[in-house]
């Protein structure tokens, strides 16, 4: 019962770190896609003015 107990309980840490893991790296790519779009607005942004001129 013990063993069973310890089992469940290394599982469900390392499941909850691994959930903290995923987390992490869904904010990082959210924050990579914010600065793509933006990036991506200014140069189109840019191309628009040269091309007017």
């Amino acid at each position: 019962m013990k063993q069973s107990l310890l089992f469940a309980a290394v599982l469900l840490m390392m499941t909850l770190q691994g959930c903290a893991v995923v987390g992490g790296i869904f904010k990082a790519g959210v924050w990579v896609g914010v600065v793509a779009v933006v990036l991506v607005v200014i140069v189109i942004a840019v191309i628009v003015s040269k091309a007017r001129k």
